[in-house]
């Protein structure tokens, strides 16, 4: 059976997920690295700006704030972890 993957942006807050896939442009993709985005990380969605963009997430330990169309490009695993 194979894992269900779907985009950052469409996790509700309070959902934690695992990063299966990042599919952004060599550009950007070393910078999200940089900040702890890597395949196998758990991260929580902690929530949207009022208009939707950005997403602010919790990773490693600390926020991170997204761009939307950045996090239309992350694919994660829902978490069993609460």
């Amino acid at each position: 059976m194979s894992e269900v993957l779907k985009p950052l942006s469409e996790l509700t807050p309070g959902s934690k997920a695992v990063i299966r896939e990042i599919r952004l442009a060599n550009a950007i993709k070393p910078r999200l690295m940089e900040m702890g985005l890597l395949i196998g990380t758990t991260l929580e969605l902690i929530r949207f700006a009022p208009l939707g963009d950005p997403v602010e997430i919790k990773v490693r330990g600390y926020h991170l704030t997204l761009r939307r169309h950045e996090a239309d490009q992350v694919f994660v695993a829902l978490s069993d972890l609460h």
